[in-house]
């Protein structure tokens, strides 16, 4: 990335001012170099000089005029100038900027990668919702931000794990069981009553006639016995199969699903971990139960363990995960994405984790918010009807996986959503996926009437590309690399959305201002090298949030 070259032009140019005695000695801090908020204060800017201006003994502006004649030649930067009240602003050179043009349409759809992350097995859990009931909508925004980020984070050069964690086990998949039952006696004439804080949902009938279908009444017993324990098993995987099948129409794909209950197998993660917890002092017992001592590592309470029925909580499940991520299969990092209800949970899973042999700092925990859906100024209810809710195949149905992904990936994690059903089908400018993906679309088109012209970017001259729309979108091309590295380190997905936006609003501003084919061949190449480089980067973009690139619209 340029920004790397002028952060070293940066510290090459401390180090001689220091050496020729203009600035005093001494340890410099780290070197931060941002784009200024105006143009006219240049592509990059520094402010170093500010920070040093104590440890040099000098006045910010001295400081800087002394590093700008020591600043070494570069052939990206075209000047360096210094600005009140202390910043070095560097200027990229117009032809080099043009030159990049070539560099990227040969990267292709690597463009913007990187080896950061090489060598590094990273693993990233998201959705993980409670197989008692389809993914909903709100499932959809994580499903979106962690499969994003994986893509992302591949990018980057990290061999990254995608996973599903089943909570197959515990109480609500027990009152899932009865309620099964009870929807599949009923099927068969049986009055029966679905359980007290049963799942009512009329997707527990449907189950239940897949069921009846495949194995006719196999499952039925006597009048007040209990059913048997496979029902419940099979019912568990049957809506695991469609909250898979649910996924994938959002292009969400896993690498593994893990089962809770494996966790609990005799000799498995779970008495391996109480055997450690115990044995490193970090368990209580009281009223009964198990706690983990938390209390102890810092944190402001402990933590039950296990009930004092002798039934495990879901804390006990979730440490015995995480030893079995970090220590176990031995991943460098684990991320875990989990909706914003989960706060409290997460300090003392970093706890537990280190607890248990792991490392809690490269545990990474996103949340993300809520998600309020509209139809134009009206909130549709997210529960349609007495157990019914909006799900996530509802959504994608209604407006196809591409507006899903880049609706749920706009606002960042932390920030409440809106999302507008009736924005998002728009086919206009007001849509910004449509926005998006009509820019890519039209730059294919004119690259297909040049090719029906027998016209081509061959031998294109690209310093012919001096005007202010063709500098503007150059600039623009170069920092999806920087949007990428920006996503590696926040975790924040919706910067690729803000730059696919951003990018595609300066190719339109292109295409207004420059006319691409004319009667000036060697400029018509040139623009057509530019459209090549332009289509080039906003499909790698659209790629990275796994949302489609079409040629025609």
């Amino acid at each position: 990335m340029i920004r790397d070259d002028v952060q070293r032009l940066v510290v090459e140019a401390l180090t001689a001012a220091q050496q020729a005695g203009e600035i005093p000695l001494f340890a410099p801090p780290e070197i931060q170099v941002e784009h200024p908020a105006r143009a006219e204060h240049g592509d990059y800017s520094a402010n170093l000089p500010l920070r040093i201006q104590g440890l040099a003994r000098m006045k910010a502006l001295e400081v800087a005029e002394a590093l700008r004649r020591h600043v070494p030649s570069h052939p990206a930067v075209a000047e360096v100038r210094v600005a009140p009240p202390g910043f070095l602003n560097f200027y990229l050179d117009a032809t080099w900027l043009a030159s990049q043009v070539t560099a990227i349409v040969a990267e292709g759809a690597a463009y913007a990668g990187s080896s950061s992350g090489a060598g590094q097995r990273l693993q990233i859990e998201y959705v993980s919702a409670n197989p008692t009931g389809p993914v909903h909508v709100g499932n959809g925004r994580g499903a979106a931000i962690g499969s994003t980020l994986a893509r992302v984070l591949r990018a980057a050069g990290y061999e990254v794990e995608e996973e599903y964690y089943v909570n197959d086990a515990g109480t609500q998949v027990a009152v899932f069981a009865r309620t099964l039952y009870a929807r599949y006696q009923q099927l068969f004439g049986r009055t029966v009553e679905i359980p007290e804080n049963g799942y009512p949902g009329e997707y527990m009938v449907q189950i239940a006639e897949q069921i009846r279908e495949r194995h006719a009444d196999r499952f039925l017993r006597p009048v007040g016995e209990e059913a048997s324990p496979e029902l419940g098993e099979l019912g568990i995987q049957l809506m695991v199969d469609q909250i898979r099948d649910d996924l994938e129409l959002l292009r969400v794909q896993y690498d593994r699903w893990f089962s809770e209950r494996s966790l609990q197998t005799e000799g498995g993660p779970y008495s391996e971990v109480m055997r450690i917890l115990e044995e490193r002092g970090h368990i209580v017992r009281r009223e009964g139960a198990v706690w983990f001592a938390s209390s102890q590592l810092g944190e402001s309470k402990d933590n039950v363990l296990i009930r004092s029925d002798g039934v495990p909580t879901y804390f006990a499940s979730d440490v015995a995960y995480h030893y079995d991520k970090f220590v176990l299969r031995g991943f460098d990092r684990v991320i875990d994405i989990w909706g914003a209800d989960h706060q409290g949970h997460v300090s003392r899973v970093k706890a537990a984790v280190t607890a248990v042999g792991g490392d809690g700092d490269h545990l990474d925990v996103l949340l993300y918010q809520l998600v309020t859906l509209k139809r134009g100024t009206e909130v549709v209810p997210l529960s349609k009807r007495a157990g019914e809710i909006v799900t996530l195949r509802d959504v994608v149905s209604e407006v196809g996986a591409d507006a899903a992904r880049f609706f749920f990936l706009s606002p960042s994690a932390g920030s409440t959503m809106d999302f507008d059903l009736e924005l998002a089908t728009r086919q206009s400018d007001e849509n910004p996926v449509y926005y998006v993906q009509y820019a890519h679309a039209r730059i294919s088109s004119i690259l297909s009437r040049a090719a029906s012209e027998e016209l081509s970017s061959e031998g294109a001259e690209t310093s012919l590309l001096t005007h202010d729309a063709e500098q503007a979108l150059l600039r623009k091309l170069l920092l999806l690399p920087e949007v990428v590295e920006q996503v590696v380190s926040s975790l924040e997905t919706h910067h690729l959305p803000a730059y696919a936006q951003s990018l595609a609003q300066s190719f339109h501003v292109f295409y207004t201002q420059c006319r691409v084919i004319t009667d000036d061949v060697p400029l018509t190449k040139a623009r057509l090298a530019l459209l090549e480089a332009t289509r080039t980067v906003l499909a790698r973009t659209l790629e990275l949030m796994s949302i489609s690139a079409p040629e025609q619209m």
